[in-house]
């Protein structure tokens, strides 16, 4: 368990824009930042980040919190993990006892799989430094390649022993569950036997985007044609193959400097790249192109050149994966290397000036490159000049901005000989089909489901009653102005003239009215938000904003930070401009605060008239104590209403 000074400590070091801007790029809006949401796919930013208030919220999906918020919502941690995940970040030291084997096993099964890829990196990386057999063979490959030790250290690459369970073993040997070793795919178990799956391979660890192991790729030495070159880890619960770019992690700073992301196939492409000093480069790893991929891409640049060796056929078969970049609104381009070298080969032959040169020169924008490569194929063969056509119009249709579908069916048109109007044309007809097609499938989707009214309010589990709407909403504004202005001083109104004022911070005023009538909120969020500030109020302290956006309960954190975060505000002085007077809230917060107390008082009143009312005709023999009851709460209507007449906010 982390101690609370520490969790603190973390809490308020932790800056958000700094833990989002690890995985989102973000760009400057007035006082908040801005960038396209990691939790859903959208085309136009709504993820949100206030570096003042150290929250974040997407108003597209409502996805909010702090920075430990977003590392649990992203990454899929607990609490504990987020918090150990900032500390590491900002250099803080968590107390904490060693975890034993035995603990290792008792901890939860994703977080036990973490563990274990770990120890794999580790026992790899120490195989190839610290044996024998590992300098010689896996070391001496690495260097062959011409990779520096620095270079190795940075990548963690290792080296698997030609030993049918060597690696196995030693992780039984540690305390290691073997079930573990076998779902993350390290070892491989046929009934009584267990071997190794990466035995006698060079390894490659792949990472997330926060740098946790999650797999690895183990490439043979063997000269065998049988044995397949490359082999990767089978999909797991932490090691999902669509979801994941080779070398992310260490690239996402730079894509988002450069504004620009290479994307290439292999681990060795990556590697040599970064070594020669070009670092915003990503690899699918052998695997097609995937949306969940080029969404990763997204969140950083909307810019990417995929490059190819000079294989033609390899090209065209990533037409498909590059016509999905296009769908998503990026901006492709494309590079061929010369014939005969590849990424890696080409970066290793070159230096760093003449390697960047090289890719600022010869990339070509993927629908002119497209266009002008199919057309060199085909020649004058009507029928497949006309199907050449259909294929790029189809790949312009896919691109969302209109002006850049004009600006490629003018380019397209003057390359392929052919008027515009006539492009113009086949495009509005793929585009029809396709909204065509959409609108069927939404329609399906419609009627699977059951018509009704959904209540917007993402807190509320359950709808109120129609009689409990006003006190809830009366609940929720007293709740939120304690939130935002829990802190803040007013002066609360006197009895008579002569009175000497009186200030309290708005948490005081609330917590001694709520106190001295001895009333509850009727929704538990609010009565559990209401605990936490009448806690601070007696001990004398205060509630911190990260006390609430970071807090673990989920349903406190969001509901605290939809409070916090205004989706709207003024952008020009309307009064100047209309002669329309706004007042901000905390210009007129005492008689906000006041009238809230007020009305909620009022409305718990009426509720207990109508109760009262009810028991006197259940029980009419009780008819002097109920009337008494009737009379006091009658007077207190009264006193409330006129109180609420008086308070004008103006």
């Amino acid at each position: 368990m982390i101690p609370k000074q520490t969790v603190d400590e973390i809490l308020e070091t932790a800056r958000v824009e700094e833990v989002v801007g690890d995985f989102v790029n973000l760009k400057k809006r007035g006082a908040n930042l801005l960038g396209l949401c990691p939790f859903h796919n959208e085309k136009t930013p709504s993820f949100t980040v206030s570096p003042a208030k150290g929250i974040y919220k997407c108003f597209g999906c409502g996805k909010a919190g702090g920075a430990a918020n977003f590392i649990m919502d992203h990454e899929h941690y607990t609490y504990p993990e987020a918090l150990k995940y900032l500390a590491d970040k900002y250099n803080i030291e968590i107390e904490e006892e060693e975890q034993s084997a035995e603990q290792i096993q008792q901890a939860n099964e994703k977080e036990s799989l973490f563990i274990v890829t770990q120890f794999a990196a580790e026992y790899f990386q120490q195989q190839l430094k610290e044996t024998e057999n590992g300098r010689a063979i896996g070391l001496s490959y690495f260097k062959e390649r011409g990779f520096r030790e620095e270079t190795i250290e940075k990548f963690k690459l290792g080296y698997s022993p030609d030993e049918w369970e060597a690696f196995t073993k030693a992780a039984l040997d540690k305390g290691y569950k073997l079930d573990y070793l076998e779902k993350t795919g390290l070892t491989i178990v046929k009934g009584e036997k267990h071997f190794d799956r990466f035995k006698g391979r060079v390894m490659f660890p792949i990472q997330n985007i926060s740098g946790r192991v999650i797999g690895f790729g183990g490439r043979t030495l063997s000269a065998d044609k049988k044995t397949a070159k490359y082999l990767n880890s089978p999909e797991s619960e932490i090691y999902h193959k669509s979801r994941v770019l080779y070398g992310l992690n260490l690239a996402k700073k730079t894509i988002i400097e450069k504004d620009l992301c290479y994307l290439v196939e292999g681990y060795t492409d990556v590697i040599s790249f970064h070594q020669n000093g070009v670092e915003n480069v990503v690899a699918s790893s052998g695997t097609s192109l995937t949306t969940e991929q080029i969404r990763l891409i997204k969140r950083y640049t909307p810019n990417i050149t995929i490059l190819f060796d000079g294989d033609t056929a390899g090209i065209k078969a990533a037409f498909r994966g590059i016509d999905m970049i296009l769908e998503e609104g990026m901006n492709v381009k494309v590079l061929a290397f010369p014939e005969g070298e590849d990424p890696d080969s080409f970066a290793r032959s070159k230096s760093t000036e003449e390697l960047s040169s090289f890719l600022k020169e010869n990339a070509q924008d993927f629908i002119r490159f497209k266009t002008s490569l199919l057309v060199s194929e085909v020649g004058k063969d009507p029928m497949k000049r006309a199907s050449l056509i259909k294929e790029i119009v189809n790949s312009i249709a896919l691109i969302p901005d209109p002006i850049a579908r004009s600006v490629y069916i003018q380019e397209s048109g003057d390359i392929l000989d052919i008027s515009e109007q006539a492009l113009m044309s086949e495009l509005n007809k793929v585009r029809r089909n396709t909204l065509s097609k959409k609108i069927q499938n939404k329609e399906r989707e419609e009627k699977r489901e059951d018509f009704g009214v959904t209540d917007d309010t993402t807190f509320l589990q359950e709808k109120p009653k129609p009689q409990e709407k006003p006190l809830i909403y009366q609940e929720e504004d007293i709740i939120r102005t304690l939130i935002k202005f829990g802190n803040q001083d007013v002066e609360i109104p006197k009895e008579k003239d002569d009175d000497e004022a009186i200030v309290l911070t708005v948490a005081e005023y609330v917590v001694f009215e709520m106190e001295e009538d001895n009333l509850s909120f009727t929704h538990p969020l609010f009565d559990k938000i209401y605990a936490l500030f009448k806690t601070a109020v007696e001990s004398e302290t205060s509630v911190v904003e990260n006390t609430l956006v970071s807090n673990e309960d989920k349903e406190l954190s969001s509901f605290a930070i939809e409070c916090l975060m205004d989706k709207y505000t003024l952008s020009i002085n309307w009064y100047d401009k209309h002669q329309i007077l706004t007042l901000k809230e905390e210009e007129i917060l005492q008689k906000k605060v006041h009238r809230g107390v007020c009305s909620w008082r009022l409305t718990k009143v009426q509720q207990m008239l109508e109760d009262m009312q009810a028991a006197l005709k259940e029980n009419p023999d009780n008819y002097e104590s109920i009337y008494e009851e009737i009379s006091r709460l009658l007077q207190a209507k009264k006193a409330l209403g006129n109180e609420l007449g008086r308070i004008v906010l103006r």
